[in-house]
Formats: C-alpha cells, structure tokens, sequence
C-alpha cells in the first residue's frame, strides 16, 4: 500500500457548532478523523499522520506526524471552537509540516475539512494549487455544511489546478440521516485504502457496524479485544474442522464393511443374477426330494401286492 505523510486540517471555526450533521459539525469531524487515522495506519503501518486547526486567531499545529492515534484523540480534544478560517494559511503551514517529515520516502497529503464561508478569493487559491503542485503535495478536500455556490466554485478550481499523479479529491457531502465518516468512505479519498462502509460487509466476511474494521472492532482502539475475537474465531474454525474429519473417517469405515458387488445384473440367459441362482438351486432341491417319495411310494406298493 502507499506510503504516506497526511495532515488533517480540521475547521474549528463558529462554523463548525451548527447542528444540520449528526451530532454536529465538530462531532462529524472528529468521527471522520478517527476513521483517517486508522485508515491510512492500516493501509501501511509505516504512514504518519498530523493534526492540525484552522480557526481561531489563526492555523495551528494540534499534532506532528505521529503513527500514536492517542496523541490525535488528545489533540481534537484540546481544540476550541472559536473564530473564523484561515484556508489559505492553515494548507502552507501542513505543507511545511509534511517538508519536515522524518521519513522523505513518503508521500505528502493534507486532508482539509472545511464546513465555513471561504475568504479568499478564486485566484488566490488556484495560485497556491499551483505552488502545491510543485511541491508535490496532494490535497482533498472534505467540504460539508456551507455548500454555497461561491464556495464550491472556488475550491472545484483549487482541485482542477492541483490534481497529480497522486490524487487530489473534492468530496461535496450534503446533509443527510447518516454520519459525515459513513458518506466518507464511500468517496475516492478513502476507498483507495480499502476501507468498507460501515454497515456493510468487509473483505473478512465479517458484518457491518464497525467502519469496516474485523469483528467490527477497531484495532487501534482495542487491540485485546480485536485480539481476543480473532483467536476465538479460530479456536472454532479449528474444532469445526476437526469434528468434519472426524464425521469423514466414521463414514468412511462403515462403507468399508459393505461387500461391492461385482457380478452381472443379468446372467448369460438373460435372467436376474444374484438370488436368481438360488432359486434354481431350490427347483433342484425340491424336484429330488419329490422323486424320492414318490420312489418310496412304488416300494410299499410292491409289498402289498406280495402279501
């Protein structure tokens, strides 16, 4: 799988405490960057991932690239939602994040949620595509909540201007009944990793309600368990197949003791073989033993005629 350096920038401006996503703009979020984490950790465990906010007084650095997905949890936690975005200025500041990655093999990405009017204008923006670009650095974009046409417009320019080799992606999520993280996985951002919608069944066969993950259990957030559940699957798996051996070999030794049978059905008379021949063998035994009395009979005969 891909190896990569990702920074989440998440939109922690007044924004983000609207109600119209389950539970609310910032709880959407958090979700969502949960599912990230655990996405790309899993996808290859050599990836890192970054955290950092946009509102406020200004952009700042939660979390450096880190494969600890407590010190992302710590992160969201100690954010305020406060102030208004600074886009522009929150994408070069992870860009400088990820130029400072320890490991230069991997690949550089930021994933920015934005759900807040956007300052800046189309050319300002499309001329920061152009300079991340050149920087190989691809950006998606997670835009909910403030759908406005002015604001699509602009970043749709931002994707044209910045798509790559690597994949630069714009998911436009509407309000709607499920999870900002469910509508997630379903968009090129995330099912490049292989993540399945929550719901739904995995590549393990093994049922919905847990983002995808085994058992519907989180590794990363219970390994004992994930743990636990994958030894006693195949503690079962084992006994079934041992009693199935078991079944095969009894059924195997009863057949044994059934004679095959390889005559004719039919013998060169045309007749039924098999039982057949013992009914002839019975007509020969009858037809003795009635010559027999009848010779018996002849004798007493002669005998009392004499007399």
């Amino acid at each position: 799988m891909v190896l990569e350096a990702t920074m989440i920038v998440v939109d922690n401006s007044e924004s983000s405490r609207n109600g119209d996503y389950v539970p609310s703009r910032w709880e959407a979020q958090s979700d969502a960057v949960n599912l990230i984490f655990s996405a790309k950790t899993q996808a290859n465990p050599e990836s890192s991932v970054g955290l950092m906010s946009m509102g406020g007084k200004g952009p700042e650095v939660l979390v450096t690239l880190t494969t600890d997905f407590g010190k992302v949890l710590d992160g969201i936690h100690r954010t305020k939602i406060r102030g208004s975005t600074h886009l522009a200025t929150g994408i070069q500041i992870a860009g400088l994040a990820l130029k400072h990655r320890q490991n230069k093999s991997q690949r550089q990405r930021i994933i920015v949620f934005t759900c807040s009017p956007i300052a800046e204008s189309e050319g300002q923006l499309v001329k920061l595509a152009k300079r991340m670009k050149k920087n190989n650095i691809s950006i998606d974009f997670i835009v909910f909540g403030d759908l406005e046409p002015e604001n699509t417009k602009k970043l749709e320019a931002f994707n044209e201007n910045i798509k790559g080799g690597d994949g630069s992606h714009l998911a436009i999520i509407p309000p709607g009944p499920s999870l900002l993280s469910d509508t997630l996985v379903t968009t090129p951002i995330l099912s490049a990793d292989g993540v399945a919608p929550r719901g739904g069944t995995d590549e393990a066969g093994a049922d919905g309600g847990g983002g995808g993950f085994e058992f519907g259990v989180d590794p990363s957030t219970d390994p004992d368990l994930a743990l636990a559940l994958r030894m006693s699957m195949e503690s079962e798996m084992a006994r079934q197949e041992k009693e199935g051996k078991a079944k095969d070999e009894v059924k195997g030794d009863s057949l044994e003791g059934i004679p095959e049978e390889n005559q004719p059905l039919l013998d060169g008379q045309g007749e039924a073989s098999g039982s057949g021949g013992d009914k002839v063998d019975d007509d020969k035994k009858e037809s003795s033993e009635t010559k027999e009395e009848k010779k018996e009979g002849d004798g007493d005969g002669d005998k009392m005629d004499t007399a």
